[in-house]
This record gives structure tokens, sequence and C-alpha cells, in this order.
């Protein structure tokens, strides 16, 4: 097994999955610390987003071939979820207790998607350069992988994953939270 497998197996096998479980071990905090009456919906929906901005460009990945196209996509995603979790965390520092591990878990959710980058670029050196020499021509267009990292099964293996530690667990806190809203503005009235 040569080196470029290797890599790609580490970042299949255990970056991905740690994103995972370090975004589960988030929404524990989220729960423990009662989003629903503290930050509340906004500080939820920011979480959804965030997961949005990391999940579009893996599935890219995963599907596409790495062209200038997605390369940027990637890029620019992972700029705007910096972003976003600066914003997140600058609103609810004051509004609600953000524990230790909460930070911890926010460290993995927060370097995990750049190494994944890095490790892209690394990976497709080639196209990076044909990005930042403007050398766009025939790569602006999504093109199916002929080769799926890791192959079907990793594919239903990894989008289950995600389902089972990510949608699911933020579909709930946002939800929660919505419940929580409404019954705040009920009460109110």
């Amino acid at each position: 097994m040569d080196t470029t497998e290797l890599f790609i197996k580490l970042m299949l096998y255990i970056l991905l999955p740690l994103w995972s479980f370090a975004g589960f071990a988030d929404w524990l905090c989220h729960r423990h610390t009662k989003i629903e009456t503290t930050s509340g919906l906004k500080e939820s929906l920011m979480h959804s987003v965030m997961g949005i901005q990391v999940g579009i460009p893996i599935i890219l990945c995963l599907l596409f071939e790495i062209n200038v196209l997605v390369l940027l996509i990637c890029i620019v995603a992972w700029v705007l979820h910096e972003l976003v979790a600066h914003w997140d965390v600058h609103y609810t520092t004051d509004i609600r207790r953000i524990s230790v591990w909460e930070m911890h878990a926010h460290s993995y959710l927060a370097t995990l998607p750049l190494f994944m980058l890095m490790g892209v670029i690394v990976l497709k050196w080639d196209v990076f350069m044909q990005l930042v020499t403007f050398n766009w021509h025939g790569q602006m267009n999504f093109v199916k992988a002929t080769v799926v990292p890791g192959g079907s099964f990793y594919i239903k293996f990894y989008v289950s994953m995600v389902l089972l530690l990510g949608v699911l667990p933020y579909a709930e806190e946002n939800l929660r939270c919505l419940v929580a809203l409404r019954r705040r503005k009920a009460a109110s009235q």
C-alpha cells in the first residue's frame, strides 16, 4: 500500500468519523446546557448551517472528481464555516455556559475540516496549482468520480453514520429549540 492510499484511508476511516463523533459530543453538550432555554433556535440553526457547510464538500469529494470547481467549493465552504463558527461562539458566550468538554469538541470541529481540506490539497496538488494560477479551463464542471474513495460500501457506511451522529441529533436540537421558542411566545401573549 502506497502513502497516497494510506493517507486516503486516514481521511476516510479516522478523520471523517472523528469529525462526526466530535459533532455528536458537541450536541450532547448543548443538550446538557439546555440550549433550548438559553441561546435557543438561533444558535441551533448556526450549528446546522456549519454541518451543511462541511457536509457539502465532503459529499462532493466522495462522489465527484476533485477538479478546480470542487476544490474552490471546498475552500469557500471552509472559510464560511470558520466565519459562522466565530459568530456562533461570539453570540453564545454571554448567553449560555460553554463547558470545557464543549470547547474541546469545538477544537476538533474547527481543526478537522481544515486538516481534511489540506489533505485534499496535498492529494490533488496539481488541481490546487491550477486553481491558484487561474488555469480553470475545463475544470469548472462536476464530473462523477470513476473510482469512489472507499467504494459504495463506504458511502453507505458514512452516510448512515452522519445521519445517526449528525443529522438526527441536530434536527432534534432544532425541533427542541423551536418548540421552546413557541412555548415562550405563547406564554408571553
